[in-house]
């Protein structure tokens, strides 16, 4: 009986991450391409071309998340109570990405080795 509460559970578990992750890496990094995030946060997404621009590769998923919707919400002159990010060439971009696009890219951006980690 104990086993196969177990199994129950373990399969339970499989399941409810399995939908709670629903974000696909290589859609991500598709989505990277076509934007041409690189252009200017570099093809590693850590190398940016002006020490301005983020570093992206390992950042949290939901921060990127929140940016990116900020920069939609900036795009489309929301009032300034809607927290939106007001930056031309970032707003471009945004607005082309659908709410599955941001899972995606801040999911695939999230997993890759980069600085942004603690030490001690």
């Amino acid at each position: 009986m104990k086993l196969l509460s177990l199994a129950l559970a373990g399969t339970t578990l499989l399941i409810a991450s399995t939908f709670a992750n629903a974000s696909d890496l290589a859609a991500g990094k598709a989505t990277w391409e076509k934007i041409n995030c690189a252009s200017c946060h570099g093809a590693d997404a850590k190398s940016p071309i002006l020490p301005e621009y983020p570093v992206l590769a390992g950042q949290h998923a939901d921060y990127l998340a929140h940016a990116l919707k900020a920069y939609q919400r900036g795009a489309h002159e929301a009032p300034t109570t809607a927290n939106g990010r007001k930056n031309a060439v970032m707003g471009a971009f945004a607005v082309q990405l659908s709410s599955q696009d941001i899972s995606n890219v801040t999911a695939w951006l999230a997993s890759m080795p980069g600085p942004l980690s603690v030490h001690k």
